[in-house]
């Protein structure tokens, strides 16, 4: 639990002993500064390339290498040079100034287009259900048309909005130390605008400041206003209001009505005519992908896919020819409002409760160091491009149940040659609106896109430093250097730089409120994390590192497990390399693991197969020199491809099948065999490898520990609760807080209904989960637990 932190401190001795570690925030790190070499001393990866198999003709548009040295710009650094003045008066109003210049469009006559629009005309008249032809007068129907629409948004108000970017400005910087946006990204966003094409920004939810934040830096870029998509479960009414003024959107609860509804189909029409009016006038739309955070559930929003869905028809039906979709992620060092308790984290937010908490927050960051935030815009690419590439790489699926539990029950060992189908967001009102075709192409799409936006996500300082703390590393300063460069290796940027001790000591402060520092002999420095709460958090700033490091997690878990019956786990690394491991059975391991782990985690992209991605675990075990070749006496070399001949079935394959590694015939992949690396470095590799994984594969094994302790049957929210106590209970006794997470309860329970452990039916207090009768006896749930354990390394 101790980790030594080797820096030399210049301090003065304190008098008090209670004063000692209080002392120990302010005090400097030593006078001899060393730097972060990032990426071999030459570059920062550029990150946020679009897919070359479903948009190629995107992928090769909208990028110049010349981009990628635009270099990084802080939006909250307004200066006299920003505006059209100067003088020592504009460098004292610069911020207010900056304000009055921003150009917003009027939008004056937009409700009256969308009365225009023809299905809002088609339910007026009758010829749609729920319109006047059903008894109704015309009149009455207008009304409730501009009602509805009233709830959905109301015109910008340009002074409004001036005098909120001018306060957001100032609150800014107040909260945070820099926004960081590349101007390289940002170039590539402008040249799609100017392609006349309506822009669709798609983005991770990791704040509700998201949803203000970047409609701020668009602004300030000369994208003019964006309308955001809010979640009106969020705000209170007043805040609905405010928000509308300023340019936001709310999807009306009637629209979420049955398909036979006329109240559900007249809100859903009003809610397309609004959509296809927007894009019609090349508005900018945000919408967020990922549930608000703090929500229990499933990582994909059903209402993002509910407006992705509405923009997807719109290109369809013709209203536009295309639309341009943006990826956007936001990374904070940490997140200003990250709620304590995810339980009460869904209250709806107020106008004086807003109010309040941002006092609050300036009131506690004012007491700590400003944290930094990265602004990540992807390359855009075509809708259409995409809905058309994308439909060919479609194949046969099968649930989770019929792909693993006869595995798990021992009834055979072959894992079935399909894809895993695991779908946990519930669809809305409107998305069931469309043709399942349509729908099952808003999923892979919102799937698609937020892989994207995960994968240009900078790892900030903080998930760093939780990460090594963890794992109980020794060295900080170098091992802090090292999973930088690691980092950097693996295509992922990072949202820092600077001296090594400085960052090391700005991300130490920032984490005060989980870890302890104590001096100890000869100045060096103890880090000691506080337990509980503060184990958990620091869990939670480490998973935003595990995008990086996936594959090579996988595949060491997946290494773990085809040792499990052959070494003892605790066995020395010597014995446990003197093991053969054979490709097909590195496949196979890999694949159950593939089908164990949730589809929210892994987040594949649907255009890329299972096979595909066992090879790409494979290559990086051995790119990262975890795995080595073993070659048998007189075969040939597994490099020689010079005498491989081209089988009719490799001729013949889909071209999303191939890779750019020789091996994907894999009926010559069968005498292939690898040994576990004996270098010094490779042990705590694998373990850090490991560990990436080890809060979930925990999560679960405890919740297949629990099937014969809970309360069945019980309401999906009532054995939630039971598995998180239960948790939580058991962290206590282990000292792993890591899993004590009651996302990981939910995670656990979706992923042991999809795997056919427990079956739920409908009941008037909602759901009820109970056992199925293949997990009702002991010897079975033994069975599912030992399965799930053989990927967790001790």
């Amino acid at each position: 639990m101790d980790t030594m932190l080797e820096a030399r401190l210049q301090t003065k001795q304190r008098n008090t002993q209670n004063s000692r570690e209080t002392s120990l925030w302010s005090s400097g790190f030593g006078m001899k500064l060393e730097a972060v070499t990032p990426f071999l001393g030459k570059y920062r990866p550029f990150v946020g390339r679009c897919c070359q198999t479903c948009t190629p003709k995107s992928w090769e548009s909208l990028f110049h290498r010349s981009i990628m040295d635009l270099g990084f710009c802080n939006v909250i650094l307004v200066k006299e040079e920003n505006t059209r003045f100067r003088g020592w008066l504009v460098r004292r109003l610069c911020c207010f100034l900056w304000s009055l210049e921003q150009h917003i469009p009027p939008c004056r006559d937009a409700p009256e287009k969308i009365m225009e629009r023809t299905g809002v005309q088609n339910v007026i008249s009758g010829r749609d259900p729920g319109g006047a032809g059903e008894g109704q007068v015309s009149g009455l129907v207008k009304k409730e048309v501009q009602r509805i629409l009233g709830h959905i948004q109301a015109p910008p108000c340009p002074f409004l909005l001036r005098l909120f970017s001018w306060a957001l400005l100032r609150f800014l910087k107040c909260v945070f130390l820099n926004v960081q946006l590349h101007k390289g990204q940002m170039k590539m966003v402008h040249q799609a605008a100017q392609a006349g094409l309506p822009l669709v920004l798609l983005s991770t939810h990791k704040s509700l400041l998201d949803g203000i934040l970047l409609p701020f830096v668009l602004l300030s870029q000369g994208l003019g206003v964006l309308r955001v998509a809010w979640d009106p479960r969020t705000c209170s009414p007043t805040l609905r209001a405010l928000l509308k003024k300023l340019g936001g959107l709310f999807l009306p609860l009637e629209a979420n009505l049955t398909l036979d509804s006329s109240e559900g189909v007249l809100t859903r029409a009003v809610v397309h005519a609004a959509i296809e009016q927007l894009l019609v006038s090349k508005q900018p739309l945000l919408i967020f992908l990922e549930e608000p955070p703090g929500v229990l559930g499933p990582r994909l929003s059903a209402l993002g896919q509910t407006w992705l869905g509405l923009v997807v028809e719109a290109v369809q039906v013709g209203v536009v020819p295309d639309t341009m979709l943006v990826p956007v992620a936001i990374t904070y060092d940490l997140v200003p409002d990250a709620p304590c308790d995810a339980y009460h984290a869904s209250a709806p937010l107020g106008l004086w409760t807003g109010a309040l908490a941002v006092l609050r927050i300036l009131r506690g960051w004012g007491r700590s160091r400003p944290v930094c935030v990265r602004v990540h815009l992807a390359q855009p690419f075509s809708l259409q491009e995409y809905t058309i590439n994308a439909r060919s790489c479609w194949g046969s699926r099968q649930t989770l149940e019929q792909l693993l539990q006869p595995i798990v029950l021992g009834q055979c060992t072959t894992v079935p040659d399909t894809e895993k189908e695991q779908e946990w967001t519930p669809a809305t009102g409107p998305l069931l609106a469309l043709k399942e075709e349509d729908q099952l192409l808003v999923r892979r799409l919102s799937r698609h896109v937020l892989n994207a936006s995960v994968m240009s996500s900078a790892v900030m300082s903080t998930a760093i430093m939780a990460t090594l703390l963890l794992f109980k590393h020794q060295k900080l300063l170098g091992e802090f250097s090292w999973l930088t460069e690691e980092t950097l290796l693996r295509g992922f940027d990072v949202g820092f730089s600077g001296q090594l001790r400085c960052l090391v000591q700005h991300t130490l402060s920032l984490l005060q409120a989980h870890v302890t520092l104590l001096r100890v002999h000869q100045g060096d420095l103890l880090v000691v994390p506080r337990l509980g709460p503060g184990l958990t958090h620091l869990a939670h700033l480490s998973a935003e590192l595990l995008p990086a490091f996936l594959s090579e997690a996988v595949g060491a878990c997946a290494v773990r497990g085809l040792l499990a019956g052959r070494v003892p786990p605790e066995g020395p690394w010597e014995l446990q390399g003197i093991e053969l491991l054979s490709q097909n059975e590195l496949y196979r391991q890999i694949l159950l693991l593939l089908h164990l782990l949730p589809q929210d985690l892994l987040l594949l992209q649907p255009c890329q197969s299972s096979y595909c991605y066992c090879q790409e675990v494979l290559d990086r075990l051995i790119q990262c020199g975890l795995l080595v070749a073993e070659e048998t006496p007189g075969s040939r070399p597994a490099c020689d491809t010079g005498r491989q001949r081209l089988s009719a079935k490799l001729l013949w394959k889909p071209s999303g099948d191939f890779t750019d590694s020789d091996s994907d015939d894999f009926e010559e992949a069968e005498g292939r065999f690898f040994r576990l690396s004996q270098q010094s470095r490779c042990p705590d590799f694998f373990l850090f490898l490991c560990r990436l994984l080890s809060p979930l594969l925990k999560a679960f094994a405890q919740a297949a520990t629990f099937l014969h302790q809970g309360q069945l049957p019980d309401t999906e929210s009532g054995y939630a609760e039971q598995l998180f106590q239960f948790l939580q209970a058991t962290a206590q006794e282990e000292g792993f807080f890591e899993c004590a997470d009651p996302n990981l309860a939910i995670s656990a329970i979706w992923t042991f209904r999809d795997l056919g452990v427990l079956q739920q039916t409908p009941s008037p207090a909602g759901p009820m989960l109970y056992l199925s009768p293949a997990f009702t006896s002991w010897e079975n749930q033994e069975k599912l637990e030992q399965f799930i354990r053989q990927f967790i390394c001790s």
